[in-house]
């Protein structure tokens, strides 16, 4: 029989054999990023430490850190963890200056850094420019393995230079992730889906262990050959499969006597007497209270610390004196000791030590604790915060988190600040103004978050009592915002932004932003009558003068309603917008003016202008002045562009990559599957396609947002005129048609026209057809509406031929296919162009044939499967033979390159990076990668000196 602590961990790795050959062949092959996912105690920690004495990475530099569950207000906590300690190493190294603007962020690393670069005076700026610096430090430091642990703590601005990161990945560096799969944030996920080709990936989902398994680990850490296969079974059966759960239900039974010896190995001693609760809680809590009180308390202190902290400073917390104790926890094997720095093995067994102190015991330990790590630098304010809280101090406890609060923001990470202030407003007793006055910061804070936390209750809270008029004016219009990002009823969200208004005074961009939001068309029961007075009160409120940002914002948002009013005075603002920016943004508001004008000018048929725009904030967000959430919208924003233009090339690539990264946004996932679903029907798929449509179009009507329904309310009426479902999918879009015509929106729902006129013929129902085509070109005019030309003249087409006038129809035709072409819109031209031609052949016209070839050709180029199969159909009926055909998968292997991939490949050869590439053509870099890898397989490259011989140059020509 065995008694005492013993070991309790196994000196080998046990059935992940596999996982670690398949993590040590990924991180040798560089650059790479893997991903090691697992429910905690599975064993991820382990196997990154296999990893580092294997002998194949011997010459890496080991860069390692992790995130704490209790987060702190400083950003990129586990990055600066992994780098703090590299002066030495960077010594010598040629940093340029960008780097320089991480002396804040890394004081250890000052003496090898450049001087920090003047402030940009713009948050999202200063953000771009020190995730610049950390791909450049740790290029500098390759070849390295980068390590970042239990990321699903991380706070928002580590998941975005991850994402960062992986888009400009250096080549000598190797990146390890390890977090909980069940916890992980989806923008998290979305950062490792989809690598670019040139960056080795891995992906290791850790699974709990069999009984073999956990036969395996039981032998080895009791240093014996086998188990009894009845024990192995109710061990994996109480432990889950859990690594950690068996290390510590065998610790427990070894302190109990309760292992006996069974031929050469070991059995229990009585089955029945296993009777503990699965998982780790029980055994820990027993193990911790066979300790000798001095261990004990130390074993307390650090489970309450929940950090790693010098030996010395866990002694002061837990209260007692010498080294004895402190040694006697470590030998437990519950704690560990790394650099002189002691915490728990596992959180899961420090959990289990916590919920087992007394609520005195408890609140005496972390008043300990929040004394103590104020002496550490710097100071993890978040977590005296935490500390205070739990030690039954409640103004200590205010005072640090908003301290706290106000650190994270200055230092861009605003998720955390709003997680500080939300749980002081939620639990602490606070006056009225003092309320208000956290409510406030909270909302500002709130709305750069990418998740906002449901603050609306807070705000109206804060509201009910008797306060300043600038106070209370600023939480109305946070309210109004809130509502308005939920998506709550319309009239309410008025309502909110009406009641702000008088209580503004003071405050005037804020004013002119209410009265933006009094001119919005989202609702039905405002005629934009009431709504244009707020738009020009907003325009003669925003101050002239002063910092541009606030007063671009709100021209923006003016001119963003006047595009799609087709009121021409959008013109103007813009020109006064991009001459007040110098044509390039800086800065949120700028960047979100650009967004605001550009996104809706796609909507109402101004392409060519809306490219500009979008493409000007794009480029300036990547420069220095954006963030994650803005790249994502307006990159959603440039892929409807291209959609409407009949950009197609790269489209589908493009938006699998996006539909990726949307997580829980949800304005940016319905751009992206709007523009899928309007791509997919196919002759093979049409019925999938139709209940795709009908469903995003249920979606858009239930957020309201009518101005993006026109592409999905086309292609679903589209595809019931050719069949007998023209009436079911009149019913299912009708309420979406009213809503652009009670909204005002007749320069965005005139885009659909012509598709709801062919519906309403296929269903028999002529005269609405007629009325419907007379009423939109009488509301039309004088508007500034470049739709309006093509999308009427198709529609008078559709009239004409479903009368019998085919010259005057093909006439028709001929005119919208000219000005679509225009805009420009290639698909729509080519389905004007198909229908001309249907015409003259029902005339025995010879020009028929040509202009159905043109149009073949154009759903050629736009791999348009269904309308190439149908335009196919009509020139055989007619006896035309057309000989073009879709390449076969989305990129494809025919000869001779599209066009994307043909200007990829030759800015390749001209010797720019993929990010430069991806810079000038408004791409991804994983996008410009993947037309590159296709362009090389084409012409037989293996490198772009290659490339550039097959297109005529050489790299650098």
């Amino acid at each position: 029989m065995i008694t005492g602590t013993g070991r309790t961990v196994s000196p080998v790795l046990v059935a992940r054999e596999t996982e670690l050959d398949r993590l040590v062949a990924a991180v040798v092959a560089v650059p790479s990023v893997v991903v090691v996912e697992g429910e905690a105690g599975i064993g991820k920690t382990r196997l990154v430490a296999e990893l580092a004495v294997r002998p194949e990475v011997a010459g890496l530099r080991w860069l390692k850190g992790g995130c704490g569950q209790v987060r702190e207000p400083f950003p990129l906590g586990p990055v600066v963890e992994a780098l703090r300690g590299r002066a030495t190493e960077l010594s010598g190294a040629a940093l340029s200056p960008v780097t320089g603007a991480l002396r804040a962020l890394l004081p250890e690393l000052q003496d090898v850094l450049p001087q920090a670069p003047p402030s940009l005076e713009d948050r999202a700026a200063e953000l771009h420019r020190v995730l610049r610096g950390l791909v450049e430090v740790l290029a500098a430091l390759g070849p390295a393995v980068l390590v970042l642990e239990d990321l699903h703590w991380a706070d928002q601005q580590t998941v975005e230079f991850l994402a960062y990161l992986v888009r400009a990945l250096p080549a000598g560096l190797s990146v390890v992730l390890t977090y909980r799969g069940e916890e992980a944030d989806p923008a998290l996920r979305a950062v490792t889906t989809r690598p670019a080709d040139t960056i080795t990936s891995e992906h290791l989902a850790l699974r709990p262990l069999d009984v073999a398994g956990t036969r395996a680990l039981a032998a080895a850490i009791l240093q014996t050959q086998e188990v009894s296969a009845e024990f192995a079974e109710h061990l994996c059966a109480r432990s889950s499969g859990l690594p950690l759960a068996v290390q510590e239900l065998l610790a427990m039974l070894r302190t109990q006597g309760k292992l006996i010896r069974w031929k050469g190995g070991w059995a229990r001693r009585a089955l029945d007497e296993l009777d503990v609760p699965a998982g780790v809680r029980a055994p820990v809590q027993e193990r911790v209270g066979r300790m000798p009180a001095g261990a004990r308390a130390v074993t307390e202190a650090a489970a309450v610390l929940r950090l790693a902290v010098p030996a010395a400073m866990l002694v002061e917390v837990a209260g007692v004196s010498g080294t004895e104790a402190l040694d006697e926890a470590l030998d437990s094997g519950l704690l560990t000791e790394q650099g002189g720095l002691v915490a728990f093995r596992h959180v899961l067994a420090a959990e289990a030590v916590y919920e087992g102190v007394t609520l005195g015991r408890r609140q005496a330990l972390h008043a300990a604790a929040a004394v103590a790590i104020r002496t550490l630098r710097p100071t993890p304010l978040g977590q005296v915060a935490h500390h205070l809280r739990h030690a039954g101090r409640p103004d200590e406890w205010v005072a640090a988190a908003v301290a706290a609060a106000e650190h994270a923001v200055g230092l861009g990470n605003d998720a955390e600040a709003a997680r500080l202030l939300e749980e002081v407003l939620r639990h602490a007793g606070l006056d009225p103004v003092r309320r208000a006055e956290l409510t406030i910061r909270l909302g500002w804070a709130a709305t750069y978050t990418l998740r906002i936390p449901a603050i609306g209750e807070m705000l109206e809270e804060a509201l009910r009592h008797d306060l300043p008029r600038s106070l209370r004016g600023e939480l109305r219009i946070l309210l109004a915002l809130y509502l308005d990002t939920i998506r709550v009823d319309d009239l309410r969200v008025r309502q909110a932004f009406a009641d702000a208004i008088p209580d503004l005074v003071e405050l005037p961009e804020l004013a002119a932003w209410a009265m933006v939001g009094m001119g919005v068309p989202t609702t039905t029961d405002v005629p934009f009558a009431e709504r244009l007075p707020w738009l020009e009160r907003a325009l003669e409120t925003v101050p002239a003068d002063g910092e541009p940002g606030p007063r671009v914002f709100v021209l923006g948002k003016v001119a963003m309603i006047f595009v799609s009013s087709g009121d021409p005075r959008w013109w103007a603002l813009t020109e006064r917008i991009l001459e007040e920016t110098g044509g390039r943004p800086v800065g949120r508001r700028e960047v979100g003016a650009y967004r605001s004008i550009g996104g809706t000018a796609v909507d109402a048929g101004h392409h060519r202008v809306a490219m500009r725009l979008l493409e000007a904030a794009l480029d300036a967000g990547r420069g220095a002045s954006g963030s994650a959430r803005d790249d994502l919208s307006l990159r959603a924003s440039l892929a409807l562009a291209r959609y409407y233009g009949g950009a197609w090339d790269g489209l589908r690539e493009e938006l699998t990559e996006l539909r990726e990264q949307c997580g829980n946004r949800p304005h940016e996932r319905l751009h992206v599957d709007l523009i899928v679903a309007c791509l997919a029907p196919a002759p093979s798929r049409l019925d999938a396609a139709r209940v795709m449509l009908a469903g995003l179009i249920r979606d858009l009507r239930v957020r309201g947002d009518l101005d993006m329904a026109a592409a999905p309310v086309t292609t679903l009426l589209r595809l019931a005129s050719v069949g007998d479902g023209a009436g079911v999918a009149l019913a299912e879009t009708a309420d979406v048609v009213a809503g652009w015509e009670a909204r005002d929106l007749w320069p965005i729902g005139v885009r659909a026209v012509a598709a709801v006129t062919e519906a309403l013929l296929s269903a028999g129902r002529q005269p609405e057809a007629a009325e419907l085509v007379r009423r939109y070109e009488i509301r039309l005019r004088g508007m500034d509406a470049p739709l309006a030309v093509p999308a009427l003249a198709q529609a008078y087409g559709h009239l004409d031929a479903h009368a019998g006038r085919w010259a005057r129809a093909a006439e028709r035709y001929g005119e919208a296919a000219a000005a679509y072409a225009e805009l420009p819109a290639l698909y729509d031209a080519a389905q004007a162009v198909e229908q001309q031609a249907a015409c003259l052949f029902a005339l025995g016209d010879p020009g028929a044939g040509p202009a159905l070839t043109r149009a073949i050709e154009a759903y050629t180029r736009l791999e348009a499967r269904w309308d190439l199969d149908r335009a196919t159909q009509l020139g055989r009926r007619w006896g035309l033979r057309p000989t073009s055909r879709i390449r076969p998968g989305q990129d494809g292997e025919a000869e001779g390159l599209s066009a994307r991939q043909s200007q990829v490949a030759r800015l390749a050869a001209k010797g720019l990076t993929n990010q430069e590439i991806a810079r000038q053509m408004f791409l991804s870099p994983k996008t410009v990668d993947k037309h590159l890898g296709v362009a090389m397989r084409k012409l037989g490259a293996r490198s772009r000196t290659e490339l550039g011989r097959h297109l005529g140059g050489t790299p650098g020509s």
